[in-house]
C-alpha cells in the first residue's frame, strides 16, 4: 500500500459519517432549485416534488441522483462509519415503485428526450448498478424501480449515440467522455445478462470519438466553470477499452510530457476565489475530478511506468485542495460536491 493510498483511506474514515450526513439533508431539501427543460404554452410549471416524486432535492435532479449513489454506496461498502438504519429508511422512502413509475411518467415524452443528457442519464446507470449487483434484500426491491427507469434511459443512449457525430468535450454536464465512463459498469451488466445493445455502442462511440486522438491541448485547461477535466475525462475513459500496455502507447500520444509534469495546468490545483459563486465554485469538483482521474490513470498503467509517481503526487495535491470544502460550506458546493469526494475516495 502506498502512502497515497493510505492517505486516501484516512480520509474516508474521517468524512463518511459528513458526506452521509451531507446527502442525507440534501436529498429531502427542495428549494432553491434549478431545472433546465422545456416549457410550453398553458402548461403550468410543476413543483419539483410534483415533477419528481424521488429524486427532487439537491438542487438539480442529477445531483439528487449522486446524493442516492454517495448514500447507497457508504451503506453498502462502509455501513460501520454512517447512520446505516437512518439510510436505509431514506432510500425506502424515495426508492419505492410509485415513485420511480413518476419519473418514468417524466422522462418519457418525447419532449424530455434530450433532458439530462448524458449526465443524468449514466448517474442514473451508476445508482442502478450498484444496487443491482448489491446482494441485499433491501437493495433488490429498491433496485426494481430504478431498472425501469434505467430502461428509458438506456433507450435514450441506443438512439443517441449512433447519431452523435462528434463528441462534446467541455468540463461541464454535457461532457461526452464522462457520461461514457460512468454508463460501462451498468452496460456490462445489461451484457453479462444477455443484452449487449449498450455496452456495444457504448465501446463503439469511444474509439469513433476518442481512438484516434492525439497532442490533446490540456494547456486550455481549464475553463472557469468546469467541474470535469475534459482531456483526463477522455483518458480516464479509455483505461475501460485498453490493455496496460495498450494504453501507455495510447496515452503516450494522447498527453506526452506527463513524466515531466506536463502540461503544468493539468497538474496544478485550480483556485477556487468565491466558493458562494456557483459557477467558480464548480472548480472544487474539477480538482476532485482531476484527482480520481490522475489516480484511475496511475493505475491502469504498467507497473514500473516513469508517467506513476507524477499521477499520484498530482492526485494528493488536488485532493488536499478541495476535499476539505466538501461539507460545511455553502450549498453552491454542498449539493454536489459529495459525490466527487466519495468517488475519489472508495
Amino acid at each position: 500500500m502506498t502512502d497515497w493510498d493510505s492517505e486516501r483511506g484516512r480520509s474516508l474514515r474521517a468524512s463518511a459519517g459528513d458526506l452521509a450526513r451531507t446527502a442525507l439533508t440534501n436529498v429531502v431539501r427542495e428549494y432553491p432549485h434549478h431545472e433546465s427543460h422545456w416549457h410550453f404554452e398553458g402548461v403550468p410549471i410543476a413543483t419539483p416534488r410534483l415533477s419528481h416524486p424521488c429524486f427532487y432535492g439537491s438542487f438539480d435532479w442529477h445531483s439528487c441522483v449522486e446524493m442516492f449513489w454517495v448514500l447507497v454506496r457508504l451503506l453498502r461498502h462502509r455501513p460501520e462509519l454512517v447512520p446505516a438504519e437512518e439510510i436505509r429508511r431514506t432510500l425506502d422512502d424515495h426508492l419505492t415503485v410509485e415513485a420511480l413509475a413518476g419519473e418514468v411518467a417524466f422522462f418519457t415524452p418525447e419532449e424530455h428526450r434530450t433532458t439530462q443528457r448524458p449526465y443524468g442519464w449514466s448517474a442514473l446507470l451508476e445508482l442502478t448498478f450498484e444496487l443491482v449487483t448489491w446482494d441485499d434484500p433491501d437493495a433488490a426491491r429498491w433496485s426494481t424501480g430504478l431498472q425501469e427507469l434505467s430502461a428509458v434511459f438506456v433507450t435514450r443512449y441506443l438512439g443517441w449515440l449512433p447519431q452523435a457525430t462528434y463528441p462534446i468535450r467541455y468540463g461541464i454536464h454535457e461532457n461526452g467522455a464522462f457520461g461514457l465512463s460512468r454508463a460501462l459498469p451498468y452496460a456490462g451488466h445489461l451484457a453479462d445478462r444477455g443484452d449487449p445493445r449498450l455496452l456495444r455502442v457504448i465501446t463503439e462511440t469511444a474509439w469513433r470519438w476518442f481512438g484516434a486522438d492525439h497532442d490533446y491541448p490540456g494547456s486550455w485547461e481549464p475553463s472557469g466553470a468546469d467541474f470535469l477535466s475534459p482531456a483526463l475525462a477522455e483518458a480516464e475513459l479509455m483505461t475501460h477499452l485498453l490493455s496496460a500496455t495498450e494504453f501507455a502507447d495510447w496515452l503516450e500520444r494522447f498527453l506526452p510530457g506527463i513524466a515531466g509534469r506536463e502540461p503544468a495546468t493539468l497538474f496544478t490545483p485550480a483556485t477556487v476565489t468565491d466558493p458562494t459563486d456557483g459557477q467558480m465554485a464548480h472548480l472544487h469538483g474539477l480538482n476532485l475530478h482531476r484527482a480520481w482521474c490522475w489516480d484511475r490513470l496511475a493505475r491502469a498503467l504498467p507497473g514500473g511506468d516513469d508517467r506513476i509517481p507524477a499521477m499520484f503526487d498530482t492526485a494528493q495535491a488536488h485532493t488536499r485542495a478541495s476535499l476539505p470544502q466538501t461539507t460545511g460550506g455553502p450549498y453552491t458546493v454542498e449539493h454536489f460536491l459529495a459525490y466527487y469526494a466519495l468517488l475519489l475516495l472508495s
